[in-house]
């Protein structure tokens, strides 16, 4: 393991800090650390920074209660940047977004990858930041009740699909079904891991088998 009197501060006794979800691998933001901030990260085994902007070390989630529980901290090659593998306890930018991460700027769509994950990401950027022209946005615009109205919709035609014994219609079904079901949980403050968190608590035997 490196020592981290071997790391390479700059000139600001600073050091860029990448932080990653370490179940999704979504990049949650990128911040600063100096000596001091890394040496409480590694005690205390929650994320504290340096902010360059107040001039004073910042504990993430102190006031918000959005802490990071820190699995893994890693040097790059040149030992001038660190990589901080996180547990987060809730999301990481102070927008209320997962990901600090939510503004596209290039794509290729014939290459980029799908995720779960990803997509919530972009569902609660349009609630955060609302686009024109965007259904998902005048879904949140539309409050719970529009939100659980379409719910209830994509329920049933996923019951009405699958009657018919029709897979292909039935699984473009379900799909409206789980987008619908995602921009309802974003409205709630609900993210994909406190879904995945509680199906491994019950296959874990955390608590009774259901149904």
């Amino acid at each position: 393991m490196q020592s981290i009197d071997n790391l390479k501060f700059d000139k600001d006794g600073l050091i860029p800090a990448i932080v990653q979800d370490s179940r999704s691998g979504e990049v949650l933001m990128v911040a600063y650390m100096n000596k001091e901030s890394l040496e409480i990260t590694l005690k205390e085994k929650t994320t504290c920074f340096w902010s360059r902007s107040r001039k004073e070390l910042w504990r993430k989630g102190s006031t918000s209660g959005n802490k990071q529980q820190v699995v893994s901290l890693t040097a790059d090659c040149d030992s001038d940047a660190l990589l901080v593998k996180v547990t987060p306890d809730g999301p990481a930018c102070h927008t209320g977004s997962v990901s600090c991460f939510f503004n596209g700027v290039y794509s290729d769509k014939k290459k980029k990858g799908f995720s779960i994950r990803g997509l919530y990401s972009l569902i609660t950027g349009r609630l955060l930041a609302p686009k024109e022209n965007s259904y998902t946005s005048r879904l949140f615009a539309g409050g719970k009740e529009r939100i659980l109205k379409k719910v209830g919709e994509e329920s049933s035609e996923v019951i009405i699909a699958a009657m018919k014994d029709n897979k292909g219609e039935t699984v473009y079904e379900i799909a409206d079904l789980c987008y619908h079901l995602l921009v309802l949980m974003a409205n709630q403050g609900i993210t994909p891991d406190d879904i995945i968190d509680e199906l491994a608590l019950r296959h874990t035997g955390g608590e009774e088998e259901k149904g």
